[in-house]
């Protein structure tokens, strides 16, 4: 006979029923897949976009774009930031928004084409008969074999 586990409390099998639940692990490999995304995105934005958009603009670094409310005004956000000032970081917010801009267009292209293959796999597999029609066919199928 095995040895008996330790009691385990009910809630120990209910966390584990519901982490074992194919929505919740699909919900965290989403997140990692996300987080990963969101990396490359940032990277676009602050390494590709803002250098561009700071050319186009007369040389503006949309990181360093600051307003001081308090205090005394430094070369940098960061350096600002570290002497205790109080800032209005007015360029992370925007990267923040060019941020938000790209992935909610990537999120809707990206739907946009699984809808589509959605779409065709209905096409492909007709659809199933309504339940009264089969059961008529079941008894259709009873009375022939009934039939001398």
């Amino acid at each position: 006979m095995p040895p008996s586990l330790p009691h385990q409390p009910a809630w120990v099998k209910e966390f584990k029923a519901f982490i074992m639940r194919g929505n919740v692990i699909d919900l965290a490999v989403g997140i990692i897949i996300g987080v990963a995304f969101s990396a490359i995105v940032g990277s676009l934005v602050k390494d590709i976009f803002n250098p561009l958009l700071g050319l186009v603009m007369g040389g503006i670094d949309f990181s360093n774009v600051f307003i001081v409310l308090s205090g005394e005004r430094m070369p940098t956000l960061e350096a600002t930031r570290e002497s205790g000032a109080a800032v209005l970081a007015v360029g992370t917010f925007i990267n923040a928004i060019i941020n938000f801009v790209i992935v909610g267009f990537a999120i809707f292209w990206l739907i946009k084409v699984l809808s589509r293959f959605k779409a065709k796999e209905a096409e492909a597999a007709p659809p199933a008969p309504p339940k009264s029609e089969l059961l008529l066919e079941e008894i259709r199928d009873l009375l022939k074999s009934r039939a001398p």
